[in-house]
């Protein structure tokens, strides 16, 4: 029962918002700037999500078959940028490549001219710069996913290079990079903090800053509620893309030995250097220079900004207990249970984001309190919404393998309720959850979305 509760709440939270923001919007007629704005937000989309996926291929291959000293702790590291507050990220591409940046003054100094990083180009290069290490992680499972025997196999038959990648990586390759390239095209579609930053102009305004303009600059309910709808659309029609691409490769089980993946010499190995090089060097140095520059800055700090920081981790920790609660039960469930309707309930949010939820909810709320009285509770309500996709599917895989291996010796036990969570059920999921709600956490401490709409000036968080 607590399953179906959870996913009847997130169908209300999602569809109910969406249904809110159809109802206020009237006419959805568009006009030329909305079109604008549509066609930017989808070109910044695809460009991104393509060169994201297309150097995280090299990259990602590099990281798989090479191993040095401080390879695990360059992997982590590397997944920093995705899980920094998008802020942050946003300030240290301003210190590398912005007007006074270290790139421009290199470029000075050589007699060039300085170049401008707002625009089109810089709002991809912000989004490349925040979802390559989603996208390298994810494919270097994929590598990882392939059974070791298939490489002793390729050995064993004298394949070179070109006939591994061929019968081997491409196929695995097939299998994940549409997930991964529709992972980062969401994201970049629902992204708010890069176009507000990066973007703005009249020609590069996307749908989501667009929604932010009609209500806090406009008061435009009913254009920001179809600018809502229209941005839903867009976010439901790219997940059900990206549900139908999604293959599963047919390499077969292996044994669950350790992959070892044939590393050759000579220019490739010279080429997997210089790419990790060059990948490590491009996520780095901007949060170096983050790093560097806030040190410096720590004791002109502001006196409000303790309240401010409080109440991020105020909302960081709430909205992190409700996101691993409830997909913790709705991971068990399916787990047990295979409900196909309980997995769509968990994607649903994916196909939200933060503007169009906290949209639907403000056009609700409005008529029986104040935005800026409800800021914190919407707020907590709205990340744990969008996160718990990302923590479901972290630990789905463990719970499955665990309800395989132990849950008919549970059953047998009548190990069940308290009993079960602490003996069987967290032991075993202690991991991915932990990462999960690390994730969480992280995501919701940096949110820049749905404060902007509630807060007032005594409420605001650390990010804004």
């Amino acid at each position: 029962m607590g399953a179906v509760a959870i996913a009847a709440a997130l169908g209300v939270v999602t569809l109910g918002t969406a249904f809110a923001v159809a109802l206020q919007a009237g006419s959805f007629a568009l006009s030329p700037a909305d079109w604008a704005a549509l066609r930017f937000t989808v070109l910044q989309a695809a460009l991104s999500s393509a060169l994201s996926c297309a150097l995280a291929v090299p990259v990602a291959r590099a990281l798989a078959r090479r191993r040095f000293v401080g390879r695990g702790f360059l992997v982590t590291l590397m997944g920093a940028p995705f899980l920094l507050p998008v802020i942050v990220a946003v300030l240290g591409l301003l210190a590398v490549f912005g007007r006074s940046g270290v790139f421009n003054d290199a470029l000075a100094a050589l007699g060039l001219p300085r170049l401008s990083i707002y625009g089109l180009h810089g709002v991809v290069l912000a989004h490349v710069f925040l979802n390559l290490p989603l996208a390298v992680r994810m494919i270097l499972q994929g590598w990882q996913a392939i059974p070791a025997e298939r490489f002793r196999l390729a050995q064993s038959l004298s394949m070179g290079p070109g006939a591994v990648m061929r019968h081997l990586e491409v196929p695995m390759l097939r299998a994940t990079l549409p997930g991964a390239a529709v992972a980062v095209f969401v994201i970049c579609l629902t992204s708010f903090a890069v176009a507000l930053t990066f973007g703005g102009g009249p020609g590069a305004t996307t749908v989501e800053l667009a929604i932010y303009q009609a209500l806090r600059f406009d008061f435009d309910p009913a254009r920001a509620a179809a600018l809502s709808a229209l941005q839903f659309v867009l976010c439901a029609g790219a997940v059900a893309l990206g549900w139908r691409a999604l293959q599963v490769p047919g390499f077969g089980a292996g044994l669950g030995r350790r992959l070892t993946i044939p590393a050759p010499g000579g220019w490739r190995r010279v080429g997997d250097g210089l790419v990790i090089v060059l990948a490590a060097g491009f996520l780095l140095l901007p949060l170096g220079a983050v790093l560097l520059r806030g040190v410096a800055g720590l004791s002109d700090l502001p006196p409000g900004l303790g309240s401010a920081l409080m109440r991020s981790v105020a909302v960081a920790l709430a909205s992190t207990l409700l996101t691993t609660s409830a997909a913790l039960v709705l991971a068990l469930a399916v787990a047990a249970r295979g409900s196909r309707l309980l997995e769509v309930a968990a994607m649903l949010p994916l196909a939200a984001s933060a503007l169009v939820l906290g949209t639907g909810l403000f056009l609700i709320l409005r008529l029986w309190v104040r935005a800026e009285d409800v800021a914190l509770p919407v707020t907590i309500l709205v990340n744990a919404t969008l996160s718990l996709p990302f923590v479901y599917r972290l630990v789905l895989p463990q719970a499955q393998a665990m309800q395989a291996d132990y849950g008919r010796l549970a059953e047998s036990l009548s190990l069940t309720g308290v009993a079960r969570l602490r003996w069987l059920v967290l032991p075993r999921l202690s991991r991915p959850l932990g990462f999960g709600a690390g994730i969480a956490a992280a995501l919701s401490m940096g949110d820049l979305g749905v404060i902007t709409l509630f807060a007032g000036e005594s409420g605001a968080t650390l990010p804004l």
